[in-house]
């Protein structure tokens, strides 16, 4: 038995055969009990009719599923992936995959929030391992079951109450260089998600009926986004300049798709510029909610135009709508029915 990082590893000789594996744990003693029931599995014959996962790690599930699963996947989730696995191999690599177990994933999670990550990061390192684990049991017969599935997500309650004000958002834009105004005034006016607007096209555009459809959808349902004049402006001073290499309304300097990172540091650089803190790039979104909510539209509309399944994430609008709340009960008004007015019906003897 031998130490390979913090963990035992174990190497057997039987028959001529090298068995040479994980352990699965840091501490000793309870290496040496793990080391002694696999010799009597080896002894008693079972141990080589085990599933393929007895002998892989978790790194090597991972490297796998990148290479398999990766390619299917957008680059923005692959991008993803890897920055989980900056976190998830560290601690789960060089387990055996059977060593990965309720426990071990609860440790991680105690790890991940000493190092105050939220919820929702937690939830998304551990989706993908989930994933990984899946295929390992359905595709791959590494093993008999996912261990990630058994535990509970975390409760999330990442949702973010900052929106522009309207001293900000002219900062903003005066602090912006002309490329980057044009997506933040469209943004605005339209609350696309980032890969939305980047990946849009204008064979998904009509200037005429004033819409633009988007076909890829964080729920994956296209929908159709209608243009009020501001954002139409937008279009009809970018179509005087189209890239020559693909279809996309917002391209970089050599014609191609504008990278979200670098999107990210330049729309940073505006906000410091501007004197603006503590936003990003995700809460021109809830501008466009909040504007909305407050100048009286009701939710439903407003879930409609961000593209939510269903009305319950809008709700996080509902106080900003007591103009439309007040319109409601004004109705009561228009009705010619008051209390007197039944009262005195009530009253009314039939002869």
């Amino acid at each position: 038995m031998y130490k390979r990082g913090r963990t035992w590893w174990t190497h057997i000789k039987f028959n001529g055969k090298n068995i040479q594996r994980s352990l699965g744990t840091t501490d000793k003693k309870l290496a040496r009990a793990i080391e002694s029931e696999i010799r009597i599995e080896i002894i008693e014959g079972n141990y080589f009719n085990k599933p393929a996962g007895e002998k892989k790690t978790v790194r090597d599930m991972m490297e796998r599923f990148l290479k398999e699963h990766g390619p299917k996947v957008s680059i923005n989730t692959q991008n993803a992936y890897k920055a989980y696995l900056t976190q998830l191999l560290p601690f789960f690599g060089e387990l055996i995959l059977t060593a990965v177990t309720q426990k071990t994933i609860a440790e991680y999670k105690v790890l991940r929030y000493g190092e105050g990550v939220k919820p929702a990061t937690i939830n998304r390192e551990l989706a993908m391992l989930s994933k990984a684990f899946s295929l390992a049991v359905n595709d791959w017969a590494w093993l008999c079951e996912n261990p990630v599935s058994k535990v509970a997500k975390e409760n999330e309650d990442n949702e973010r109450g900052r929106w522009l004000s309207q001293d900000e958002e002219e900062k903003l834009l005066a602090c912006s260089p002309e490329w980057l105004k044009d997506i933040i005034i469209f943004d605005l006016n339209t609350g696309l998600r980032q890969d939305e607007l980047l990946s849009l096209e204008w064979s998904r555009t009509d200037l005429f009926r004033k819409t633009i459809i988007i076909q890829k959808t964080k729920n994956k349902k296209p929908k159709t986004v209608p243009l009020n004049q501001k954002a139409l402006n937008v279009l009809m001073n970018k179509s005087n300049v189209r890239s020559i290499q693909n279809d996309l309304v917002f391209f970089n300097d050599n014609g191609c798709k504008i990278d979200r990172f670098y999107l990210a540091r330049e729309f940073n650089k505006a906000l410091k510029k501007a004197g603006i803190t503590d936003f990003k790039f995700h809460d021109l979104r809830h501008t466009f909610a909040t504007c909305l909510a407050q100048k009286g539209v009701d939710l439903y509309k407003i879930s409609k135009l961000l593209g939510h399944r269903n009305i319950t994430m809008t709700q996080r609008y509902a106080h900003h709508c007591p103009e439309s709340l007040k319109e409601s009960v004004a109705i009561l008004d228009e009705t010619g029915y008051n209390l007197a007015t039944i009262q005195q019906n009530n009253c009314v003897k039939v002869s």
